[in-house]
């Protein structure tokens, strides 16, 4: 995306369009606070999101720590004519995310086409290192991770009401992470539309402060 010039609006209403922006305040309400038209605030939410969809894909190379695995489903809730029972996507046209949090640290989520075992793992050789401790649930798409050189691979099984076993054995937090992405999504009536983009404003806003958000927008739009 091309950078947007500063001649067009000054610098200090970039920063306050910024600072509504960190705070997750829609394009339509902005413009009407700042008094600017809703087509140039977008203009500059565009830019934004550009800006940290860079960075997020820079800031993830390899993971080491503790790490949970989990796969997530977003858009329409069922295929027309499907009448059999809905599981893990099956009869729906749902896009299938699959996402990776480092325990109190980050995440990291990439759009898969299925959450095949050979899908996944490769996208987990790729992504986390082998002295990693891995957390998962009991889907058999994480089933051999061991046999491939994860030697700590721990799981839970959310079919028999395992949610958290002794000695941290759960996914509580990436599946925060879900529930938090698809209840941003909602009030911009789901995302059709650049929807990796969002996914990973979504990474970047997780847990974190505005005003932390506000000063790391400065500097990558600024520097």
């Amino acid at each position: 995306m091309k950078e947007l010039k500063y001649n067009r609006i000054s610098k200090y209403k970039i920063k306050k369009i910024m600072r509504y922006f960190c705070v997750d305040i829609t394009a339509t309400q902005t413009s009407k606070l700042i008094g600017i038209s809703r087509k140039t605030v977008n203009r500059y939410y565009n830019s934004f999101r550009s800006k940290i969809y860079n960075h997020q894909i820079e800031e993830f190379k390899r993971f080491v720590g503790d790490v949970e695995l989990d796969e997530s489903y977003f858009g329409a809730k069922r295929m027309r004519g499907y009448h059999g029972k809905l599981k893990r996507g099956r009869g729906t046209l749902k896009q299938p995310v699959f996402g990776i949090f480092l325990r109190e640290g980050k995440v990291y989520t990439e759009i898969v086409p299925d959450c095949k075992k050979k899908t996944l793992q490769k996208i987990i050789r790729k992504k986390i290192s082998v002295e990693s401790i891995i957390y998962t649930d009991s889907w058999r798409g994480y089933d051999g991770l061991v046999d491939i050189g994860f030697g700590k691979h721990f799981r839970v099984n959310h079919g028999r009401n395992e949610f958290a076993l002794e000695g941290d054995v759960h996914v509580n937090g990436i599946e925060s992470f879900w529930s938090f992405t698809k209840r941003r999504l909602r009030k911009f009536n789901g995302i059709k539309v650049n929807f990796e983009i969002h996914l990973k404003e979504s990474e970047w806003r997780w847990k974190r402060d505005s005003e932390v958000l506000y000063n790391e927008l400065v500097n990558f739009y600024f520097k």
